[in-house]
């Protein structure tokens, strides 16, 4: 396989991944909305720790956070999708023109990394200390998810050559 064909394989692999993250979320949105709502509740964390002044009771707060998640996963997906289809159009063009075409993907990629490192080990996982809780702990997950999408923005983003 070609590099190339491996980045277009990998930025469509990571598309179809986010749409259906999006697909799950709505589809059986009261199980991930429980997640979210634990999270921001931080009733499973440490009984006692000096963080529960953080803690977000009211649904409104729960209700929000669940659909930015959501809203930046479709944005993410659909930047990775469309920049899919600017490298399958770009794919036989010159190095200059694939890595330029790369714009969209990049972007995606990057939201993608972020969504992880922001919303779920920043946020959820420190603020909110979710590494305390045993049962809404999405640390793994959303390291590995991290590690993933990084991963294939730095495959991605590595340059053209003749």
């Amino acid at each position: 396989m070609t590099p190339r064909a491996a980045k277009l394989a990998l930025i469509f692999a990571i598309a179809l991944y986010y749409a259906l993250v999006v697909f799950n979320n709505l589809a059986d949105y009261g199980s991930n909305y429980q997640f979210v709502r634990h999270v921001l509740r931080m009733d499973t964390t440490f009984s006692g720790n000096h963080g529960l002044w953080r803690a977000l009771e009211r649904p409104v707060w729960h209700t929000l956070f669940y659909l930015w998640i959501i809203g930046w996963e479709t944005v993410t997906s659909l930047l990775c999708g469309w920049g899919g289809w600017r490298l399958a159009k770009a794919f036989g063009k010159t190095p200059a023109e694939f890595h330029r075409a790369k714009r969209w993907a990049i972007a995606g990629l990057t939201l993608g990394s972020l969504l992880w490192l922001v919303a779920f080990l920043s946020a959820g996982g420190e603020w909110f200390l979710m590494w305390q809780s045993k049962l809404w702990n999405g640390q793994e997950a959303a390291f590995r998810m991290f590690t993933v999408t990084a991963f294939v923005l730095l495959l991605v983003a590595l340059p053209e050559v003749e």
